[in-house]
């Protein structure tokens, strides 16, 4: 059936915005070196004279294998669009059926494994991880609106909203309404891949699945009918217990501490259940004897605490160094530790991590003003005083969707070095010495300098007022709010700033001359940045779930009707 022209071109940009609401180009990379590898592979058993021709590929080959790869069918899948009938069409998965990644548990807390197991990548592992329900969330006993396991949630009670990373997958639960014991029942399917370019098309065993050492990292939300979102708990949780069971199973009870001041208070505790697809039913897997679990997990813990003894006592070095310059760097912001949402102190560093936006920032400029779009929040301390200062992970800021000013120069860093900008997060002053975080960006030439206010996405460019030079000189005059600057970092430098002078108009931004800037060990950021399962980990963005061009012929079709209704009234027709 052949289309008119604007719904061919409906069909294009709905195809443009899939490709944004997909990881696509990490994926068509690794499909398109992984058939590469496979080539060489083959090439080493034959006549090398044939090397250079395989590894040319024709454009019917690059489609070959997107289509083998399964990426074609996941861009043109769930796409509906009106066929000018006023009928949704939606293009079927071809050879299976469509599996949802989130799916509600049954009320027995039982769900049909072999059903999604059938469903899957038979060459891929992955991990079924179910909410089965929640008890003793004391702090909602009174709630006017706790209602029944079962009850439909109508959104005009408080609710509470769990939100789960693992490896670079975001999943987000249905609104629960905010209970004792809410009614927790839900499933993600996660998906468990090595990371060795050679190993995408083999079945994972139970000892390099071992090797994966990322935490699962839950976030629990309490949003209020007036749309308004609390951070109540973030936990990591340990998933590689259930590598030791022989059908590949395992539940617990996972304490959820709370926030801040809080964070040694348990909020309430989650029923879970980690099933491996495929383990029982795969002759090929292996479970792991008890103590080969808990000694590697052991030897992770001591190694973890190893390194950040390690580079405690080399801050404290770099520290002491940095007071016997002068007198006057005790009263500088030289920011080298951080508290989190769990109460633990990090080193600032780690906070930060290169994110690409792919298709879903076109500019530095656009992630500026996404991160604006984030909300404000200064967390107050229980009976008045200093303000609590928490540094909330990528993970947890994103879930809440507010923060404090120090979360939004971290994202905004991050940001700006996934579009390849030299960028740091700068601790100082501002306005009459308050402490302020704010993002510079640095160009090829020492003078380039950018300030990027995290909080209203406005630039200022920075020009060095120099104190030597005479009155007769004309001095810049610069608009920035910024008064003073003690430190800046990111994900793999820190530099404490040793000028004499620490006023923001009159500092250098030459970070290579050791008079001006005293720079961290690289290496030693980089042990306490590297990856680790309890530390903080990069988080993808995610596409907006409602589709633009869809919901905007439908108001278009509808106030279309309206108007023709309303001149059929008042006799215009």
């Amino acid at each position: 059936m052949s289309l008119p022209t604007e719904k061919m071109a409906e069909i294009k940009q709905l195809i443009h915005n899939r490709l944004q609401q997909l990881d696509i180009q990490r994926r068509i990379r690794t499909i398109l070196e992984s058939g590469d590898h496979d080539e060489n592979d083959h090439d080493d058993n034959g006549d090398n004279g044939n090397r250079r021709k395989t590894a040319i590929l024709t454009k019917k080959d690059v489609l070959n294998r997107l289509k083998d790869g399964g990426i074609i069918e996941s861009v043109l899948a769930d796409i509906e669009y009106d066929d000018g009938t006023g009928r949704k069409t939606r293009r079927p998965r071809q050879g299976h059926a469509s599996l949802p990644t989130i799916h509600t548990i049954p009320p027995d807390g039982e769900v049909a494994l072999s059903s999604l197991q059938a469903q899957l990548n038979p060459s891929r592992r992955h991990l079924h991880f179910q909410l089965v329900g929640g008890r003793a969330f004391l702090d909602f006993m009174s709630e006017k609106e706790n209602l029944l396991p079962g009850s439909v949630h109508h959104g005009r009670q408080p609710h509470f909203q769990l939100f789960l990373h693992f490896r670079r997958q975001r999943f987000r639960s249905n609104p629960v309404p905010c209970a004792c014991e809410p009614d927790f029942r839900e499933g993600f399917l996660l998906e468990l891949h090595p990371d060795g370019r050679g190993d995408l098309a083999r079945m994972a065993d139970s000892r390099s699945l071992l090797s994966i050492a990322d935490k699962l990292h839950v976030t629990l939300v309490r949003i209020d009918p007036h749309g308004e979102t609390t951070l109540l708990s973030s936990q990591h949780i340990e998933w590689r217990h259930v590598l030791g069971d022989t059908n590949g199973h395992f539940a617990k009870s996972v304490e959820l501490f709370g926030v801040g001041e809080e964070s040694k208070v348990i909020v309430g505790v989650l029923d879970i259940r980690l099933d491996l697809i495929p383990a029982g039913q795969d002759s090929s897997w292996i479970p792991l004897a008890g103590d080969v679990l808990e000694a590697q997990l052991d030897l992770e813990r001591s190694r973890r605490a190893e390194i950040e003894r390690r580079f405690l006592l080399y801050a404290k070095h770099y520290w002491r160094e940095f007071l016997q310059m002068r007198d006057e760097h005790k009263d500088r912001l030289v920011k080298i530790f951080a508290q989190d949402e769990k109460g633990v102190h990090r080193c600032v560093c780690s906070f930060v991590c290169p994110l690409k936006a792919g298709r879903l920032l076109d500019s530095p400029q656009h992630a500026a003003r996404f991160v604006t779009a984030l909300g404000l929040q200064r967390s107050q301390p229980v009976g008045g005083g200093v303000r609590a200062e928490i540094w909330s992970s990528l993970f947890a800021f994103l879930a809440v969707n507010q923060g404090e000013c120090e979360s939004h120069a971290v994202l905004l860093c991050s940001l700006l070095l996934g579009f390849g900008l030299d960028a740091y997060v700068c601790v100082g002053t501002k306005g009459r010495g308050t402490s302020h975080t704010w993002v510079v960006t640095l160009g090829a030439a020492p003078e380039t300098v950018t300030f990027w206010e995290p909080t209203s996405g406005q630039r200022y460019i920075h020009q060095r007022v120099n104190p030597e030079d005479p009155p007769s000189v004309t001095q810049p005059m610069n608009k920035y709010p910024y008064k003073t600057i003690g430190s800046l970092f990111n994900h793999r430098s820190f530099y404490a700033n040793c000028q004499p002078l620490d006023i923001v108009e009159v500092c250098s931004f030459d970070l290579s001359d050791e008079s001006r800037w005293k720079a961290m060990s690289e290496e030693a950021i980089k042990s306490i940045s590297g990856p680790s399962p309890d530390w903080i980990q990069c988080v993808p963005l995610c596409s907006n779930p409602v589709d633009w061009i869809l919901s905007s012929n439908e108001i278009e079709r509808e106030l279309r009707g309206l108007i023709t209704e309303h001149r059929q009234v008042s006799g215009q027709v």
